[in-house]
């Protein structure tokens, strides 16, 4: 399975940021981090990132990024830098306008924005 294929499934992201500062985490609780997802889709998706390499599973204590799962985090790390300046610069554009990020993330960017370092 390709990684972007991978990265792509509904919950993985999600579940690779809850473990992002963690030793490990059981399945409940990273259900109840991911607040939402069910346990057959959070069991496939673990599944899948175990198979990849980046989780292991560890009885009791629950699951971990491997070496190549903090690698993978690391990698991401300028995306997620970039997504902080873009709704940085949603805000900053109208200041009036004081949605719930959810709804902000929603919107296309111009031509142009965010192309400068901040």
């Amino acid at each position: 399975m390709a990684v972007l294929d991978l990265l792509g499934r509904r919950w993985t992201l999600r579940i690779l940021w809850e473990l992002r500062n963690e030793p490990a985490a059981t399945f409940r609780e990273l259900q109840t981090r991911c607040g939402g997802v069910s346990s057959s889709v959070l069991n496939q998706r673990l599944h899948e990132l175990r198979e990849a390499g980046i989780l292991s599973a560890r009885d009791p204590a629950g699951y971990e990024l491997t070496k190549l799962g903090r690698g993978l985090l690391y990698a991401l790390a300028p995306l997620d830098d970039w997504a902080t300046r873009w709704e940085q610069s949603l805000t900053a554009e109208d200041p009036s306008s004081q949605t719930p990020s959810s709804q902000t993330r929603h919107r296309r960017p111009r031509q142009g924005d965010l192309l400068t370092s901040t």
